[in-house]
């Protein structure tokens, strides 16, 4: 199964969910995307995929969403897409792409519903 993991090593959520990919047997490709973010033909299409637009993964905490006045209502998609591609820290982590579908996995847990195969239960 090919998994693509959005990841932000200094997020706790975003390790975790890696964890549950590895655990589950998978090898994920990270994309590490603070140093390396999505083109806009990429961060498109998995809007698309999420079937949601880009309030549904835009970050408020700890990033410039305020001082840009991100939630003005009137500011189009598109002036969203841009502002996140300009300031990546603006896209909320971890989206997880699998070919069970793609999701922003907050808590960590919602990423065993694209898992092929559970991780393991601890005992």
């Amino acid at each position: 199964m090919s998994i693509t993991i959005y990841h932000n090593p200094k997020c706790g959520t975003s390790r975790n969910t890696l964890a549950l990919i590895r655990d589950s047997g998978v090898e994920p490709t990270i994309v590490e995307y603070l140093t390396a973010p999505p083109s806009r033909a990429e961060l498109v299409a998995i809007l698309a995929r999420m079937g949601g637009g880009p309030r549904a993964v835009l970050r408020r905490k700890g990033t410039p969403y305020d001082q840009l006045g991100l939630d003005d209502p009137a500011l189009t998609e598109d002036q969203l897409i841009d502002a996140m591609l300009a300031d990546p820290i603006l896209i909320e982590r971890p989206i997880v792409v699998t070919p069970l579908g793609v999701k922003l996995c907050r808590p960590a847990e919602e990423v065993l519903s694209l898992l092929e195969r559970r991780p393991p239960v601890a005992s």
